[in-house]
């Protein structure tokens, strides 16, 4: 089993608790719009594209760019009313990163959001110190396209074979394999195992601190020397 040196993260479902508010945020601006009501499973199913990648998935016929640039005006001015207290990082995130930058890791991030929505959250609440190099959809390519993690890699300079992706949605899983990395599903997010399975992940989880349980049984020291492996 490989030795990982890269922890890269997706952000909304995985580290952060905001699946409620990107799914009530599609539903008002959808209706601003006109567009028919989705049921919480499809708008789930969309969370983890970019938002322009999304939008036109869950409705094919905003096929102009007009409308497509109200939908998400609509979408991101709901989305920061509601995130005027900032959605929290789910149980165990917090401690987790800490111990993994204490272990040596290097971690990143590689989201559906954008840029702009990225960089306000990681300052506002001065998570920047956690992560060498943070991607967004709307400076790349939307998942499950693998550009965000090459740009990753080749950032930090790790052989994909040392990497690993964690996240809730298919689109994170199978950009993941087609980067050749392994990945970590997470059940507690916008997708259930279930779903998640079908994309071999090397590990699921149903909480944060399961997978700092995991690489605890590999790491020993800041350097990440290897001591054995579980599971």
């Amino acid at each position: 089993m490989p030795d990982y040196s890269l922890l890269i993260f997706d952000w909304d479902g995985t580290l952060v608790d905001s699946i409620g508010r990107i799914v009530e945020s599609m539903r008002v601006a959808a209706g601003r719009s006109g567009l028919p009501w989705r049921s919480d499973e499809a708008i789930k199913g969309i969370i983890g594209l970019g938002l322009p990648e999304a939008i036109q998935t869950l409705y094919p016929e905003v096929d102009d760019a007009a409308a497509l640039s109200v939908f998400r005006r609509d979408y991101g001015e709901h989305y920061l009313l509601l995130e005027a207290e900032p959605s929290p990082l789910f149980p165990g995130v917090m401690d987790a990163l800490e111990h993994f930058r204490h272990c040596g890791f290097r971690l990143a991030v590689a989201t559906g959001k954008s840029r702009r929505g990225l960089d306000r959250v990681l300052a506002g609440q001065g998570w920047q110190r956690f992560f060498d190099i943070t991607r967004a959809a709307d400076e790349s390519a939307s998942k499950p396209d693998p550009r965000m993690l090459h740009e990753i890699l080749a950032h930090c300079r790790v052989d994909p074979r040392r990497a690993l992706m964690v996240g809730d949605s298919p689109f994170d899983l199978e950009m993941a394999r087609r980067a050749g990395m392994d990945s970590v599903a997470v059940a507690y997010g916008a997708q259930p195992l279930s779903v998640l399975r079908e994309f071999g992940p090397s590990l699921e989880i149903e909480h944060f601190n399961e997978l700092r349980a995991w690489l605890d049984g590999r790491v020993t020291s800041p350097q990440g020397e290897v001591s054995g492996y579980v599971g």
